[in-house]
């Protein structure tokens, strides 16, 4: 996906300075054209700053950006074919629907009546009955707005679109809705998507590929499957999700021992050089009581507490030393044990994840 030929945005050492501090450092990117990329990091982590530059309300420091071969840097925000979904979506309150879609088309002088067409096949292609074209905005959903806001912003077919967490500030059913939509419309419009969110399930749900950001850093890039399963530290492995973590050295090709004294444990390979890090073990691979029976890699703790995920359930063990474990399943495998037995926990070499700080 990041063959030079198929390069659509490209960002070349990027960094972004506001007097003494460094807000993006040096990052290069490169994203295809119909992708849909998500930025995703900590509050600090440069991520809107990042957005800021791309979109031309800020200018970097240095570096350059290229759409389709062409420098964006000097291009005025109004003057580039990209375009922006807010947080606040920044709809006026005061206008209908089909106003708000219209407007981007009004300013660059369409006709009436082809604007008029374009909004409706927009309130078509998003969801939205045509009778919503004389509705009032305060009068539309959270839901419904969002839509509004995602057709005013398709509404000149941009080239390009950014999204600067969108989702926000709804509850959890009507953003767990809209994420599978806003992948839809990615899919049925061909666009390129660049999104910016906090929120690791999102990035998850929507993305072909994600960037992790850290101190102004892009520190990981990979597609959801990647970055979850070979996170290239143990910043990005904590932040894609709850993780089992316990701190190694290596003892042999294939061995570690936890320096806390929790035994030793086998991995299926050894990162180039690895010394000393992290053993990282997600809670849904792990076994719980009888099923970690046979297996390699065993600890023993207390059972101390359980907690209902909805399709799943997580278990709490705490070992001798003090650590905390979480073994993750579905509900038609809950484990039976009762507060404060001492059970076993077991996971595969190949489940084994090493990495640095």
């Amino acid at each position: 996906m990041t063959d030079r030929a198929e390069t659509f945005l490209e960002l070349k050492g990027i960094t972004k300075k506001f007097g003494e501090f460094t807000a993006v450092n040096n990052v290069n990117l490169q994203i295809t054209e119909g992708e849909f990329f998500t930025l995703v990091g900590p509050s600090g982590s440069g991520k809107t700053t990042m957005i800021r530059l791309l979109v031309g309300m800020d200018q970097p420091t240095s570096g350059d950006i290229n759409l389709k071969g062409a420098r964006l840097n000097d291009v005025p925000a109004n003057k580039r074919p990209t375009c922006m979904v807010f947080q606040s979506l920044a709809l006026f309150p005061h206008r209908s629907v089909g106003e708000n879609i219209e407007f981007p088309l009004k300013i660059a002088k369409v006709a009436p009546a082809q604007r008029r067409e374009r909004a409706h096949a927009l309130l078509e292609q998003l969801h939205l009955p045509l009778d919503f074209y004389d509705k009032g905005i305060n009068q539309c959903s959270g839901g419904e707005r969002q839509r509004v806001a995602l057709a005013r912003a398709l509404a000149f077919d941009p080239e390009l679109l950014f999204f600067d967490e969108p989702l926000s500030a709804l509850d959890f059913r009507l953003r767990k809705a809209l994420e599978k939509e806003l992948k839809d419309i990615h899919r049925e419009t061909g666009k390129t998507f660049v999104y910016i969110t906090h929120s690791l399930e999102e990035a998850m749900v929507m993305s072909d590929r994600i960037g992790i950001m850290k101190d102004g850093e892009l520190v990981q890039i990979g597609t959801p499957h990647e970055i979850y399963n070979k996170p290239i530290n143990k910043f990005v492995a904590q932040f894609m999700g709850e993780v089992n973590t316990l701190e190694v050295e290596a003892t042999g090709p294939t061995t570690v021992r936890d320096i806390n004294g929790e035994g030793d444990f086998e991995v299926n390979s050894m990162p180039d050089q690895f010394n000393r890090g992290y053993l990282i073990v997600r809670p849904e691979v792990m076994k719980l009581g009888p099923g970690a029976s046979g297996l390699p890699n065993i600890l023993k703790g207390k059972f101390f507490n359980d907690y209902a995920l909805g399709s799943r359930m997580q278990y709490q063990v705490r070992s001798s030393s003090g650590d905390q474990w979480l073994v993750e399943r579905l509900q038609d495998e809950v484990f039976e044990g009762q507060f404060g037995d001492t059970v076993s926990l077991g996971w595969r070499p190949e489940d084994s994840i090493l990495v640095s700080d």
